[in-house]
């Protein structure tokens, strides 16, 4: 048995032209070895896995080749060749700095540039994660580094070029290495494959090319252990079933059930992945590039941007023609949204799970300036029981009782001649609670009129102003049917209201989820309490726009919202002499004129 070597050496690249992806590096080096320009130092940077040590040894062989040929290669026949081909090569020297980062190994390495090439003409040093060396070892190397022997070239590679001192990057020719393409890394798989005589499927390995994310000797790695799993048939469910990745059907049956609007498809796919053994966060990170994709499908001028092969090509062409794409830069931007509130989410689960509702009711929501920023609000999922034939006459006795409390309405519904027609309601001012009070435990109520006048004059809040074109468009909501609703429902879109609260309103969010809106008896009234009376002001210019929102996403125009204040717990407050003096002047005004004739003064 014959030892085995794995793809990513036995398959290392040993001239700049089998180079992958890389073609623009390659054919510098190359035109500066034919001309005789080369740098005393070299810094190729980039991601790891994508050919930074490979193009330095392929340079360090083919400037010490004694019969170079006219394109700029090797001859990989002469001696140096050879000891390079063979690994014994005395010109070339490689350093891995992330475990020798020390003066004293710099130093070393400084005493052997002094010693010249005994074959060729060139001492090549090969210094690895340069980013590794200590801050002393990179300043005693900075002599060296900018004034080497003749015969010495460095090349320095790293994977972090930030953290090198910018003394070091003046001194260097930087080349920055670039991430694999997918078609490129599929391309060098397929003639792996054809050399090894295994049989393959180009979406298979088109699976292998994203997994490997832009490096080669990743793609290469996966690819060996693929084999070993398949015995050499490379099939796509094979690959998919070995790597335990989610296959792309999850999101084309995902995105058929959104536009078909199945939200308990939806839900119950999700439960499916889950089962699996994925997390929700790649769930959505995947959902969210399955949706740019269809959104780069739809125009044949950005389909080039589309990293998949013919067959799945074809399929987000095809789906991407029933997508609107109103609906796709809602659906990219909550999937968005969600990416990040993930992490910090206490129920991870809840978090996806109205994601994907909310872009599936996404899809027949029309509303003006689409694509900028969604309405992230909450449509009934299920059909509520009201709604059904044989459950009419409840609703119509809570449209009765609902008349009787509010006679004004009932006549202004009269004047349009149908009784079942819309019915419209002024927007209420903040309003005192019709229970009174206990002598126990009297609550402080929110009056206009009540409120200190230095509160009055202050500016109004950036909200109340910014929304006002949008508060008096919704200030009259038409509800063609009021239904009823239960407090789990307000709590829900009065939530979903928080959520697409714009950032000048942040502060003001923040308060509204400490609020618990309370459900009356009467079924359309919410009692709200306040931290105190700041807070009420600001919900007050807040008011117009919630209140027209909850009537048109729980289908009640009958709604009504009261503020109260919370109240504080009675203290006991110490006051000093001035505070004491100024509250007895306050009762008694002639203290004043007494203190000015007797010339008092309070120490």
């Amino acid at each position: 048995m014959s030892e085995y070597i794995v793809s990513a050496r036995k398959y290392r690249p040993m001239t700049f032209d089998s180079v992958v992806g890389q073609g623009a590096i390659a054919t510098t080096l190359k035109n500066a070895i034919r001309a005789g320009k080369l740098a005393h130092a070299y810094l190729f940077c980039g991601p790891r896995g994508v050919g930074k040590t490979t193009c330095a040894r392929i340079f360090a062989k083919t400037i010490n080749c004694l019969n170079p040929r006219e394109d700029g290669e090797a001859c990989n026949e002469c001696e140096s060749c050879q000891a390079f081909n063979d690994g014994r090569s005395l010109n070339i020297h490689e350093l891995d700095a992330a475990s020798n980062n020390s003066v004293d190994d710099i130093r070393s390495l400084i005493d052997q540039v002094r010693i010249p090439p005994q074959i060729g003409k060139y001492k090549v040093f090969i210094i690895d994660e340069v980013h590794m060396l200590s801050t002393s070892a990179f300043n005693a190397f900075l002599k060296t580094l900018e004034e080497p022997p003749a015969h010495a070239i460095f090349i320095l590679a790293t994977t972090e070029k930030h953290k090198i001192l910018p003394t070091i990057l003046s001194r260097c020719q930087i080349y920055d290495f670039q991430r694999m393409t997918i078609e490129d890394t599929v391309r060098h798989l397929a003639s792996v494959a054809e050399k090894e005589g295994y049989t393959y499927e180009p979406t298979a390995l088109n699976v292998i090319a994203q997994k490997s994310d832009g490096g080669m000797r990743d793609a290469l790695s996966i690819f060996d252990q693929v084999v070993s799993y398949t015995g050499g048939n490379i099939t796509y469910e094979r690959v998919i079933e070995n790597l335990n990745v989610l296959d792309y059907d999850y999101y084309f049956r995902l995105v058929d059930m959104m536009l078909e609007q199945k939200i308990s498809d939806c839900m119950l796919l999700y439960n499916e992945v889950l089962g699996k053994g994925f997390e929700g966060g790649p769930f959505i990170s995947g959902l969210a590039s399955h949706l740019r994709d269809l959104l780069v499908s739809r125009d044949p001028q950005t389909t080039q941007l589309l990293e998949a092969g013919d067959e799945i090509r074809q399929r987000y062409i095809e789906q991407a023609k029933r997508c609107k794409v109103k609906w796709l830069y809602r659906a990219i931007r909550l999937c968005n949204d969600c990416d990040q509130a993930y992490r910090t989410s206490r129920n991870k689960r809840l978090q996806v799970e109205l994601t994907l509702i909310e872009c599936a009711q996404a899809v027949s929501d029309d509303e003006p300036g689409a694509g900028r920023r969604p309405v992230r609000s909450l449509k009934p999922i299920f059909s509520l029981l009201a709604a059904a034939a044989g459950e009419a006459a409840p609703v119509a006795a809570v449209q009765q009782a609902s008349t009787s409390a509010h006679p004004e309405k009932a006549n202004l519904s009269g004047q349009t001649g149908n009784a079942s027609s819309s019915v419209v309601t002024e927007i209420p001012s903040l309003q005192t609670p019709s229970t009174p009070p206990s002598s126990s435990a009297r609550r402080p109520t929110l009056k206009i009129g009540s409120l200190n006048p230095t509160i009055h004059r202050k500016q109004p809040p950036a909200h109340a102003t910014g929304a006002a074109s949008t508060v008096d468009s919704a200030a009259v909501v038409s509800v063609a049917e009021n239904h009823a609703f239960t407090q789990a429902d307000l709590s829900l879109h009065w939530h979903a209201f928080i959520r697409s609260m714009t950032k000048e309103e942040t502060a003001l969010a923040q308060n509204m989820r400490i609020m618990q809106p309370v459900l009356q008896e009467d079924g359309t009234t919410i009692l709200v309490t306040v931290e105190n009376e700041e807070v009420a002001i600001m919900m007050q210019g807040l008011l117009p726009r919630l209140l027209a929102e909850l009537k048109q996403q729980l289908q009640n125009g009958l709604i009504t919202i009261k503020l109260t204040i919370k109240e504080e717990q009675s203290q006991a407050v110490t006051y000093d002499k001035r505070q004491q003096l100024r509250h007895f002047c306050d009762l008694n005004p002639a203290l004043i004129t007494l203190g000015k004739n007797l010339k008092l003064e309070l120490t």
